[in-house]
């Protein structure tokens, strides 16, 4: 079963948080509390949703796929960031996964958006080549770019004033 994820679901989404960042080998920087997965997933602006994937058989929670809108300048519509998607070890292979991204591909369709799309770790040959089967098309030419810590920092420090237009 697939639904959305409500507040009382984020002690679980957290848990899956921190089970994926150990996979991917970044544990440590898994640092979001439920304080602040509350307030992003629901408060009065939420910063993304969530699915959350239940074992018919059991009950327990499966996984989960957060997500968020994009703007794409190139085609003027809107469309799909998958921020994380995960299974835990012992669910899979039972269609969670799949079921998780068939119904974002759902709301893509319902909502107009043109694009579905998502990152996943060049090491992570599983993952790729379930995605493959999907018919997801691999981008190997873009590079992701990011800037934290003292760097963003330094950056921001260089920024001119920013002149806020009338709402």
């Amino acid at each position: 079963m697939i639904r959305e994820a409500t507040v009382d679901d984020v002690p679980e989404i957290r848990a899956m948080i921190r089970e994926l960042a150990a996979y991917e080998k970044a544990a440590e920087q898994a640092r979001a509390t439920e304080e602040q997965l509350r307030a992003a997933l629901f408060g009065d602006r939420p910063a993304a949703s969530v699915l959350i994937a239940e074992d018919d058989t059991t009950g327990e929670v499966a996984g989960f796929a957060l997500w968020f809108p994009r703007f794409s300048t190139w085609t003027g519509t809107r469309g799909m960031h998958l921020e994380d998607l995960y299974v835990r070890p012992r669910t899979r292979g039972a269609g969670h996964g799949r079921a998780l991204l068939a119904a974002l591909a759902a709301i893509c369709r319902d909502s107009g958006f043109e694009r579905f799309e998502w990152m996943v770790l060049d090491w992570n040959e599983p993952a790729i080549a379930f995605y493959q089967a999907l018919g997801a098309e691999l981008l190997e030419e873009w590079t992701l770019c990011r800037l934290t810590g003292d760097p963003l920092g330094a950056l921001a420090a260089r920024a001119p004033a920013v002149v806020r237009a009338a709402r």
